[in-house]
């Protein structure tokens, strides 16, 4: 397996080595547990779940009927325990050990594979919350997890899909488990929900895109299942939301040949140097370290660059960017400014 590390550059005070997906910056979906919010406090669920959780010896027992119940004949059982197990690992995080130590994950899992809506967004949701967890990851992943997760996010609900898409990012959280996800067929998944997907949905594929693509196959795939479309879209729409999110997805991804050519093909370039233009601070950072990248080793992509007009944007943000964003800026416009003569013969990836 070959993981690459992300550009090193400043994003919000820090650096793209030092972003960790578990972190909270804006840049990405928190993914921090469901956040569907349609549980009325005064519900017997919510009651009964205070009840329980008063004292620990009675929430352990709780607990263990729940986990009980999951295995029931009986689907109004197995669903009305799925969602006390999945509220009970949302809303305390030392629930999350006890119910795995319970048992409880490998009965989820299996009601990820159910055709009943209800019971597999439960399902999927509490091994969401369960993941939340570190010490939960690499028994969610061994007990069979990831092909249930990725059929969630092709055949379940709306929030099935979104929970589905955090589940599998907290799962590539442990490096193991990346090129697993990946050739379970969740990338091209990911990417339709990037493309298709409300903006929640938008949010967490883009973060689990960004995770399973520090992985070189997985950026081949992602290239493949036409990841660059959405992301060029959204990166011109500075209304979206996800211009940051988007470049973030995209900057992992053109370390390889395939997404350099696909991002041109998509009109990348005309994106990238209008953030330049227009953008704030920190997407014209990483814009000018995406188009460094890309022209790099490539006479072609320099020229189409600067035939863009990137020159006087890049000129500004030399003179008033961020320090690594000035330090970006300078050695494009070096490279925009070499004669072509001089280098065309030592530029593989225009042959």
């Amino acid at each position: 397996m070959e993981t690459e590390n992300a550009v090193n550059y400043k994003f919000m005070g820090r650096s793209f080595t030092d972003l960790s997906i578990n972190d909270d910056s804006s840049a990405f979906s928190d993914c921090n547990s469901d956040r569907s919010g349609e549980f009325s406090t005064a519900s017997s669920q919510s009651r009964r779940l205070f009840l329980a959780c008063t004292n620990s010896d009675n929430s352990d027992e709780f607990i263990r009927q729940l986990v009980s119940d999951l295995g029931s004949c009986s689907i109004d059982e197995q669903k009305n325990a799925a969602l006390e197990l999945r509220l009970l690992a949302k809303n305390k995080p030392e629930n999350r050990i006890k119910i795995a130590k319970a048992g409880a994950i490998k009965p989820l899992i299996s009601l990820i594979t159910s055709t009943d809506p209800n019971l597999q967004e439960n399902g999927v949701t509490a091994i969401l919350n369960l993941s939340l967890c570190d010490e939960n990851k690499e028994l969610i992943a061994s007990s069979g997890a990831i092909k249930p997760l990725v059929r969630a996010l092709r055949t379940g609900t709306s929030t099935a899909n979104e929970n589905a898409a955090c589940a599998l990012l907290r799962l590539s959280q442990v490096e193991e488990n990346k090129v697993a996800i990946g050739r379970s067929g969740a990338i091209p998944l990911l990417v339709n929900l990037l493309e298709n997907g409300g903006i929640r949905g938008k949010k967490d594929a883009s973060t689990a895109l960004y995770s399973l693509c520090t992985v070189k196959e997985n950026k081949i795939k992602a290239v493949e299942a036409g990841i660059m479309k959405p992301l060029v879209e959204l990166m011109a729409d500075f209304g979206s939301n996800m211009v940051d999110k988007s470049a973030f997805v995209l900057s992992v991804l053109v370390s390889v040949p395939e997404a350099k050519t696909a991002l041109v093909d998509e009109g990348g370039i005309p994106v990238l140097v209008e953030i330049i233009e227009v953008g704030s601070q920190r997407q014209k950072e990483i814009a000018a370290a995406i188009l460094l990248q890309i022209c790099e080793d490539s006479v072609v992509y320099r020229t189409k660059v600067a035939r863009e007009g990137a020159i006087p944007p890049l000129v500004a943000l030399s003179q008033s960017g961020t320090n690594r964003a000035k330090q970006k800026a300078e050695k494009l416009i070096e490279l925009l400014r070499q004669p072509r003569s001089a280098n065309a013969a030592a530029s593989p990836s225009d042959l």
